[in-house]
């Protein structure tokens, strides 16, 4: 369990997953006076061993099991790919361990409530990686939010850009692709960080619809939109294009969001166009996934448009920083975090996948979805 507050609890820390997200979160946990013991893992040996030694872990391994079964181990972050989460996850509930999980959950709506159903169960510590939570202008807005000063609010609407980059890096490394669509993927976030600032508000119907002029061919849909209402009346559109040119300046992540009350109105720029590098060289920070060479360079950059953070002086700084180190407080403080709950991660994959089945079957769903509707 975690500490309780005002105590400390030594945090012996699992990393599974050495891949690009399991290394940013290891190097933090190795300068949190908080973690006193740190493993890492992934079944590919050259991954873990490098990062063991570069973050000096205490023990390292291609095996995941003997990982999680040692006994210095109190707490485990999941990092593997999308479509490896369910096992490892397990493992870890069955030590007992606290869990911070790389969203999703699973990629499948049965592992998902299999999942969320053995944590519940155990009662264990668990928190989804759901990085926007952390960033200064989506909490500013929560606050507003929650103090009231919009009224109630009415209408949402949430579009978010990406380049093709990362659904041409994520299906290539599995052929397991019927569920990795851009909104369980990676339209998740900009879900989750809508219904987040939406507390309270129950989806009753989705409709939505897709396409796939451009990645239909690798296994994927290009964009998908849809409208939700919700049981106040509140109406909701959520969409998103992930396969915008390699060559799009946005490293990864473009988003606006419009939020509109009863007595006022909130509208979110989080494109990133309001710092822009262009230059002879050739671009690419951020994102760049253990093996992918893009077929395209990039010459312009929308600074700061990495979700987890920048670069400097061979350091990540930002939002990704702040949620590992919250969740490293939480396990050896006790600190309340507005980290999302493994709740949070399994409604968010049903309501991406009902996105997905809407779109599938051209006609609107009711919600709550009976989840057995997904294998019909």
């Amino acid at each position: 369990m975690s500490a309780r507050k005002g105590e400390r609890k030594e945090i012996g820390l699992a990393v599974v997953g050495s891949g690009t997200i399991g290394r940013i979160r290891a190097v933090m946990a190795r300068t949190y006076p908080g973690v006193g013991w740190l493993g890492v893992c992934d079944i590919n040996e050259g991954l873990a061993r490098k990062l063991a030694e570069d973050t000096q872990a205490d023990f390292w391994t291609t095996d995941y099991r003997e990982l999680l079964k040692r006994s210095e181990v109190n707490a485990t972050i999941i990092a593997t790919d999308e479509n490896n989460h369910v096992a490892p996850i397990l493992a870890a509930v069955e030590q007992g361990h606290n869990l911070f999980i790389e969203k999703p959950l699973a990629t499948d709506v049965r592992d998902s409530r299999r999942v969320y159903d053995a944590i519940a169960k155990s009662g264990v510590d668990a928190v989804i990686g759901y990085t926007n939570r952390f960033r200064r202008r989506f909490l500013a807005i929560k606050e507003k939010l929650r103090t009231g000063e919009i009224g109630e609010v009415t209408t949402v609407t949430t579009r978010a850009f990406m380049n093709r980059m990362v659904p041409l890096a994520t299906l290539r490394r599995t052929e397991e692709r019927v569920n990795l669509q851009p909104m369980v993927v990676s339209g998740t976030h900009s879900l989750d960080m809508s219904l987040w600032l939406m507390e309270g508000k129950e989806p009753v119907e989705v409709y939505a619809r897709s396409n796939d002029a451009v990645l239909g061919s690798i296994g994927t849909k290009d964009a998908t939109f849809g409208i939700f209402t919700m049981k106040d009346g509140t109406l909701w559109s959520m969409n998103i294009s992930w396969a915008l040119p390699i060559v799009w300046p946005g490293a990864v992540y473009g988003l606006e969001i419009g939020i509109v009350g009863t007595t006022g109105v909130i509208t979110v720029d989080d494109t990133h166009r309001d710092l822009v590098l262009a230059s002879e060289k050739a671009q690419w920070s951020g994102y760049r996934p253990e093996g992918y060479h893009p077929e395209y360079e990039r010459h312009v950059e929308f600074l700061t448009s990495y979700p987890p953070g920048d670069i400097y002086n061979g350091q990540l700084w930002g939002p990704m920083r702040e949620e590992t180190n919250a969740w490293f407080a939480r396990l050896y403080t006790g600190m309340d975090t507005p980290h999302a709950t493994p709740w949070d991660g399994h409604r968010n994959l049903v309501l991406t996948m009902a996105m997905g089945l809407s779109a599938e079957r051209g006609v609107p769903l009711k919600l709550p979805i009976d989840e057995e509707e997904f294998y019909r």
